[in-house]
């Protein structure tokens, strides 16, 4: 499989080199190998989940007539919007227990 972004021969190179391994994998091409199936899995899979939740509202509204007002775009930009404004909030809270510990001393 020809990948743009991940080249699995360097990573499995590199950590060859640094004595990383892959249990159940031997290092070299078998981990080059592993790598470009896996990322290869990863991609199809998440790629259907995509088509899927960009297509349902579509389908929700021709097949069964039922008013949706967001398009599967729409409905991926709420979420991941929902999903960092959740993990901002997180550190926020997170820096406000350090700053607070800090001032203490502890």
């Amino acid at each position: 499989m020809l990948s743009i972004t991940f080249n699995a021969k360097d990573i499995a190179d590199n950590l060859k080199r640094q004595g990383g391994f892959i249990p159940g994998i031997r290092t070299g091409n078998a981990t080059k190998e592993f790598l470009n199936d896996t990322a290869g899995r990863l991609t199809i899979t998440g790629a259907l989940y995509l088509g899927l939740v960009a297509t349902l509202p579509f389908m929700i509204i021709k097949g069964m007539g039922v008013p949706f007002f967001f398009g599967g775009t729409a409905v991926l930009i709420v979420v991941q919007v929902a999903l960092d404004t959740m993990r901002k909030i997180e550190a926020q809270v997170y820096m406000s227990k350090y700053e607070t510990l800090s001032a203490v001393g502890l």
